[in-house]
């Protein structure tokens, strides 16, 4: 399980830097803006990503134990979305003892 886990959020994390570089190098996110932003289907696309952050944030918020952790994992995630995601993600997966799985990975700490 947890390689496995460890290859797709690697691959997420490696997709979407070579993604956003790809974009970059294009233009500006900036520049964009206007024309974005009048596009309905850019609006519901931004919204279904905004609310998909949200809802892996509350595991995020639920999991760690100190406001500083989770307001800084918030930032991340509004700002980076999947890239901080994903690195959070190895990081849980990372910090696994051998023989550990779900339960570890997807509870808070000291409540298994």
């Amino acid at each position: 399980m947890r390689i496995g886990l460890m290859i797709l959020f690697s691959a997420i994390l490696v997709s979407m830097l070579a993604v956003t570089t790809y974009a970059s190098l294009d233009r500006g996110v900036w520049e964009v803006g206007r024309e974005l932003l009048s596009d309905r289907w850019f609006q519901a696309t931004l919204c279904d990503a905004y609310f998909g952050f949200l809802t892996f944030y509350v595991w995020v918020a639920y999991r760690e134990r100190h406001w500083g952790g989770r307001l800084l994992w918030l930032a991340l995630i509004m700002t980076l979305g999947n890239i901080a995601m994903a690195v959070y993600m190895l990081l849980r997966l990372w910090q696994l003892r051998p023989g550990e799985g779900w339960r570890e990975l997807l509870l808070r700490p000291g409540e298994l």
